[in-house]
């Protein structure tokens, strides 16, 4: 889940889905509040980490906080010197998942096609959106914490890409490498984050459990929707429109057997696809 929040254009809640770990997440994200939180520090510490699942959410938060501060520089390194590599890998991840919460869809009714149809159509306008100039006002963090939050708990909805509209992933990357170098700005930055991930995550997970409960299949088409929709935006091969300008649009690559790149982007793609097959069958596996 951590690697997924890196990338934009991939979801934790993705991942948690299609591990089926996302209904236990919700439920413990509801059950956290002040109250169990300060009785950790009591005499009823076990009832209250029970209550809260701490079994369950202390190694996974654990496991997405290493990710993040670990690999974040990898990430940017391939962004930026192996991009086409990157982007093939993601691109297999997130049509294999696409297709797994499709499956996942108990009935296809009239409100699922239109959720997935509408969900394609917005996640495929938005990749169009130019993103805002880069901000490192705390108070502007903190709002992109909320809104990246609510973002990364929805399956299909990239916390990352959210930032990159708002101008404040290259920030979010920044603030790792800073905290990493046990930099003052860079906790300042963290805690922005922090605070606003917190109160996100509390105030929408709730709102996502009752959704979830209520409307799953109408919710996991929408969402793979909106996953289908953003393939474009981690199409591996691009080219700038011209010289004027940074923008790039989707090509299909040179079908010759001496492109190298290309047997290097479908290997990838491949590996990425099964990644995602072989982490559904584990999850599947366990659940037994």
């Amino acid at each position: 889940m951590g690697i997924a929040d890196l990338v934009p254009g991939v979801s934790g809640g993705t991942i948690a889905l299609i591990t089926n770990i996302y209904e236990d997440l919700i439920t413990s994200i509801n059950h956290v509040n002040a109250k169990e939180i300060l009785a950790l520090f009591g005499s009823n510490r076990k009832t209250s980490w029970q209550k809260i699942n701490g079994p369950f959410l202390l190694p996974l938060i654990l496991g997405i906080a290493t990710s993040i501060l670990f690999l974040s520089s990898i990430i940017g390194f391939f962004l930026k010197y192996h991009s086409l590599a990157l982007w093939s890998f993601f691109f297999g991840v997130i049509f294999a998942s696409s297709i797994l919460i499709c499956k996942d869809v108990k009935q296809w009714s009239l409100s699922s096609i239109v959720g997935l149809i509408v969900g394609g159509l917005s996640s495929f306008l938005i990749s169009f959106l130019s993103p805002a100039e880069s901000t490192e006002a705390l108070p502007y963090l903190f709002l992109c914490g909320m809104l990246m939050i609510m973002a990364m708990i929805l399956p299909g909805i990239s916390g990352a890409f959210i930032l990159v509209l708002l101008g404040a992933y290259e920030t979010a990357l920044e603030t790792v490498e800073l905290v990493r170098s046990f930099r003052k700005q860079g906790f300042l930055n963290l805690l922005a984050f922090g605070l606003g991930a917190s109160i996100g995550l509390k105030l929408f997970a709730h709102l996502v459990g009752k959704l979830y409960l209520n409307y799953r299949d109408p919710l996991l088409a929408t969402m793979s929707g909106f996953m289908f929709g953003s393939l474009y935006k981690v199409w591996p091969w691009k080219q700038f429109i011209n010289d004027q300008t940074s923008d790039k649009i989707a090509v299909l690559p040179q079908f010759k057997l001496n492109n190298f790149e290309l047997w290097i982007g479908l290997g990838l793609i491949l590996t990425g696809s099964f990644v995602i097959y072989a982490f559904h069958k584990m999850s599947q596996y366990q659940k037994r």
